[in-house]
């Protein structure tokens, strides 16, 4: 399966908890990478973010956008940006960057409400385990490489400018090594596409939660603070769930969407068990 990474392909970012399935890689767009951003300096010190994008396994890069500081927001447009061209992909893995992660203080417009409206699968790396952001920690340091090479840039525009030269060098001229030689583009359009699999789940004032049953039956919810374990059933056990939470009403659901249970937080018991 490939993701973006931010990065690009898989769908990668970084951010959250939960090692991702590993992917098979057998078609381009299932997955993309991305990584919270790298820094680059221009005139007089100022530090400004990049944001990168990558195709798992075409090491395409579909998006490298600079910020003066990264929001959520930010990377959503950056998503659709992105698939205007290149299409959505299946998958979208990150790492636990708070960029990638729904908002504490509630809705809208994060990441992964996005993404489950468009029923793209996200998955994070496990904390502290920067190997699984490798393919785009080694894109930053072919991207600082190419930058180095030139004159530096004193304004954000222009080193947006020489960022999209990069782009279109890395993408389209420079063989890369783990795909046989070809070019990042020469291996995207070798396979047919993925595209988008799982259920369109309207997250609209919600803020997301993607989780996975135990082996007792139950998620974790932390509100104000305070971690709740919240009863879903032992044959459920294993299942990965969506977390829709508003305040202390929550839903739910499967992976495929099916709705799994609906309740209004206990603060008084750590446990929910059902009804």
């Amino acid at each position: 399966m490939n993701p973006w990474r931010a990065g690009c392909g898989e769908s990668r970012t970084s951010g959250s908890e939960g090692g991702p399935e590993k992917p098979t890689s057998r078609e381009v767009g299932r997955a993309l990478r991305p990584d919270p951003y790298t820094h680059v300096e221009v005139a007089d010190g100022v530090v400004l973010e990049v944001l990168n994008v990558i195709d798992d396994h075409s090491r395409l890069c579909v998006a490298s956008r600079v910020f003066v500081s990264t929001r959520s927001p930010d990377v959503v447009r950056t998503l659709h940006r992105a698939a205007a061209q290149w299409g959505y992909p299946e998958r979208f893995l990150s790492d636990n960057g708070a960029i990638f992660r729904a908002s504490k203080a509630g809705p809208i417009g994060d990441l992964e409400a996005e993404l489950v409206s468009l029923g793209i699968v996200s998955t994070h790396g496990r904390p502290y385990h920067p190997q699984t952001q490798g393919k785009v920690e080694r894109f930053h340091q072919t991207m600082k490489k190419y930058l180095d090479a030139q004159d530096p840039a004193e304004t954000k525009k222009q080193l947006q400018g020489q960022l999209d030269r990069f782009v279109t060098y890395y993408n389209a001229d420079r063989p890369h090594r783990a795909l046989g030689r070809r070019t990042p583009l020469e291996a995207f359009g070798a396979r047919e596409r993925a595209h988008p699999t799982g259920p369109r789940i309207d997250a609209t004032g919600y803020r997301v939660r993607n989780d996975k049953v135990n082996k007792n039956g139950t998620v974790t919810l932390r509100y104000r603070g305070r971690l709740h374990h919240i009863g879903v059933g032992r044959p459920y056990a294993g299942w990965r769930v969506v977390l829709l939470v508003a305040g202390r009403d929550i839903r739910i659901l499967g992976a495929d969407g099916s709705p799994l249970r609906q309740l209004r937080l206990d603060l008084a018991h750590d446990y929910q068990p059902m009804p």
